[in-house]
C-alpha cells in the first residue's frame, strides 16, 4: 500500500482532529515500531507499521465501520436542508465516504451501522439474505390475543403489502406493554404497520439488533463508536449462523 503521513493515519483512526493528533505526536505520545516519532509528516505503511498512542496499539482498516445509537428526531440521510441527519452526528472531517446501512424512521431510535463499505451494506440489506432485525417497542392500545400468531404466520396489510413471518414477544414492563419484534425484512414503516394491523399503536420504537450484532448498551442516543473486528465479522455471517435476539 502507498505510504501515508503519520498525522493523516491517526486522524483516519479517529485519534483526534488533524490538529489534535499533531499535538499528540509532537508531545512524544506516539510510537512507531516501538520508537517515539515526533514528526507528524513521517511516512509509513499503514497496513504493516505498528503504531501506538499512549501505549495503545492503533490498527489500520481501509474501511470504516461504526455503530451508532440513532436518536429520535434525526433522519437517516447524508444531507437534508430541513432536518438534522445521522451523518451530522459525526465530525465533519470523518464524514467523507460514509453512509448509513438501510434506514430507521425519523422517530425511531437504536442501532444503525454507518460505514463506507458498499459491499457489506448490500449484503445486509439484500431481501434474499433475510438478515434479522430486532426491535423493542412500547405499545398503546390492546393487541389482539392472537397477535403473536398473526406475526408468526405472516401478514397481508390493508394496502396489499405482504409481510414475511415475524416473531412477537411480550416483555416485562412497569406500565403499559412492551414487545420485542424480530423481522427478516425492512419494508416501509413495517413494525408500526404490523402492530397497527394487530390492534395496537407504536408509541416508541428502538432497534436493538441487526443480524448477529447487538446495540452496545453503553452508547447513549446520538453516540457512536468504531466496530471491533469481531463485530464486523458478526455482520458478515450468513443468517443461519446468527444468534437470535
Amino acid at each position: 500500500m502507498a505510504q501515508m503521513r503519520l498525522d493523516k493515519l491517526l486522524t483516519h483512526l479517529n485519534c483526534g482532529s488533524r490538529k489534535e493528533v499533531q499535538a499528540l505526536i509532537r508531545a512524544g505520545r506516539v510510537s512507531v515500531e516501538g520508537q517515539v516519532v515526533r514528526d507528524p509528516a513521517a511516512k509509513l505503511d499503514p497496513e504493516t507499521a505498528a503504531v501506538s498512542v499512549d501505549g495503545q496499539v492503533q490498527r489500520y482498516r481501509a474501511q470504516r465501520y461504526y455503530m451508532l445509537n440513532k436518536p429520535a428526531g434525526v433522519i437517516t440521510a447524508s444531507r437534508d436542508a430541513r432536518h438534522p441527519t445521522v451523518l451530522g452526528l459525526f465530525p465533519e472531517n470523518e464524514r467523507r465516504g460514509l453512509f448509513a446501512v438501510g434506514r430507521l424512521d425519523k422517530d425511531t431510535e437504536g442501532l444503525l451501522i454507518v460505514t463506507d463499505d458498499g459491499a457489506l451494506s448490500h449484503a445486509l440489506m439484500s431481501p434474499a439474505r433475510h438478515v434479522s432485525k430486532v426491535y423493542e417497542a412500547e405499545i398503546e392500545g390492546e393487541l389482539a390475543e392472537d397477535a403473536a400468531q398473526r406475526f408468526a404466520q405472516g401478514m397481508t396489510l390493508k394496502d396489499g403489502t405482504v409481510c414475511r413471518p415475524a416473531k412477537l414477544e411480550h416483555l416485562p414492563a412497569v406500565c403499559g406493554q412492551c414487545v420485542r419484534i424480530t423481522l427478516q425484512e425492512g419494508k416501509y414503516h413495517q413494525v408500526k404497520r404490523m402492530v397497527a394491523a394487530a390492534g395496537g399503536v407504536v408509541a416508541h420504537l428502538r432497534r436493538v439488533r441487526l443480524g448477529g450484532l447487538a446495540l452496545d448498551p453503553r452508547l447513549a442516543p446520538g453516540e457512536y463508536r468504531l466496530l471491533r473486528e469481531e463485530e464486523v465479522a458478526l455482520l458478515r455471517q450468513e443468517p443461519e449462523d446468527e444468534q437470535g435476539g
